[in-house]
């Protein structure tokens, strides 16, 4: 069986990857990766990656992180719920999960609201500003430290630490993390001294019917993980603006409707959502994917972008409707299943009240640069503005 391949080296996958990821779609449903060093297949169509993501012949702890320069002792810090499978991940997600639920991220709703109209206060001005620094990527690390529950004096270092991932410095781990588990064992101490009204005092209270509780390790990873994959808005909002901006028609009715705006941030999530492809799972036995053999051991992962826009589940696929119904088939922007991003309702909220508060309050909003110039930094796995010059 001959398949179709994307080249993560090729020009045309960094700049168009809804086209290539697409075009290979519509040749079959599992592609090749060509990526130096890791090559692997992609499920490409929605029905069999929605299937793929909860597939148990297929886990994530088969996964080999390499965190270079990191310290042995500090890498059970680092270890997230997307590198757990089973028993394991089962039990961490039930004592998480009410903190990370959609009422949790409902009440935070009027403290992201400060923090956005505080960011666009200081962004007001009759110069062009960038929505990237200047709203996008500082609110997600914003929040975090409001939520987290982090000392006013220690933001600034927290911020620094949000830097190296919302701009893909994957290489300075080494040089964040001792100081990035040192602030965290810090504020856990400081929270089960004197426990407040945040998630590192909800993270010490949670208690399973059993009694079960979380270790300071778990609680300092999970923390890790909410900082790695807080910065989904970040991306998210930037994206969304530009894409707003690029359909004058979907952001004239956002602004004439703005009780459209969680189906709006839903659709977009779908259209421009940052995370191109997800983690990759391996074959736990050899298997198979619409007759595509996949041998035990075998990297596969599912191209989002492309079962995103997959016309097998969603009417007219390649058109920007904010009023789309979420119909049979849901994006699969946040993943699926047991891996189902635990900050979606966060990151939702985070997006709406951005991406509305921009429009409320900078009824001319403008980009201030030819549509042309609006460019994504090349990268295979995320897709990502490096800036969005606007006039307010």
């Amino acid at each position: 069986m001959t398949l179709p391949e994307i080249d993560f080296t090729d020009p045309a996958t960094l700049t168009d990857p809804p086209g290539v990821h697409g075009r290979a779609r519509e040749r079959s449903t599992v592609a090749r990766l060509l990526i130096p060093g890791m090559p692997m297949h992609a499920v490409l169509r929605h029905e069999q990656a929605r299937a793929l993501l909860t597939d148990p012949r297929f886990e994530l702890s088969g996964i080999q992180y390499q965190r270079p320069g990191i310290d042995p002792e500090l890498e059970p810090y680092m270890r997230s719920l997307q590198e757990m499978d089973g028993a394991e991940h089962s039990r961490l997600r039930r004592l998480v999960a009410p903190s990370f639920g959609a009422r949790s991220a409902e009440r935070a709703r009027p403290r992201v609201r400060r923090i956005v109209d505080g960011l666009l206060d200081q962004a007001a001005g009759p110069d062009p500003v960038d929505l990237v620094t200047a709203l996008a990527r500082p609110l997600p690390m914003a929040v975090i430290c409001e939520l987290v529950g982090i000392p006013e004096a220690d933001r600034p270092r927290w911020h620094s630490y949000g830097e190296v991932f919302a701009t893909g410095q994957g290489g300075r781990l080494g040089e964040i993390i001792p100081g990035f588990v040192a602030d965290a064992k810090a504020a856990l101490a400081h929270r089960r001294a004197e426990p407040g009204d945040d998630l590192l005092s909800e993270l010490v209270r949670a208690r399973a019917e059993d009694g079960d509780r979380l270790t300071d390790v778990e609680i300092v990873a999970l923390v890790w993980q909410v900082v790695l994959a807080g910065q989904t808005p970040t991306h998210l909002v930037a994206n969304g603006i530009a894409q707003l901006l690029a359909h004058p028609d979907q952001l004239a009715a956002l602004r004439a409707d703005p009780g459209l705006m969680p189906g709006a941030v839903e659709e977009l999530m779908r259209w421009c959502g940052p995370q191109l492809v997800s983690f990759p799972r391996y074959a736990r036995e050899d298997a198979e994917i619409d007759g595509v053999p996949i041998a035990v051991g075998e990297p596969v992962l599912v191209s989002i972008v492309a079962a995103n826009r997959d016309p097998r589940a969603f009417d007219d696929p390649e058109t920007l409707d904010i009023t789309r119904r979420p119909g049979r088939a849901g994006h699969l922007g946040f993943a699926h299943g047991p891996h189902f991003c635990l900050g979606a309702g966060l990151a939702r909220t985070q997006a709406e009240v951005a991406i509305g508060a921009l429009l409320e309050r900078s009824p001319g909003l403008a980009l201030a640069v030819p549509a042309t110039e609006v460019a994504y930094v090349p990268d295979p796995a995320t897709w990502r503005l490096a800036a969005l010059p606007v006039r307010l």
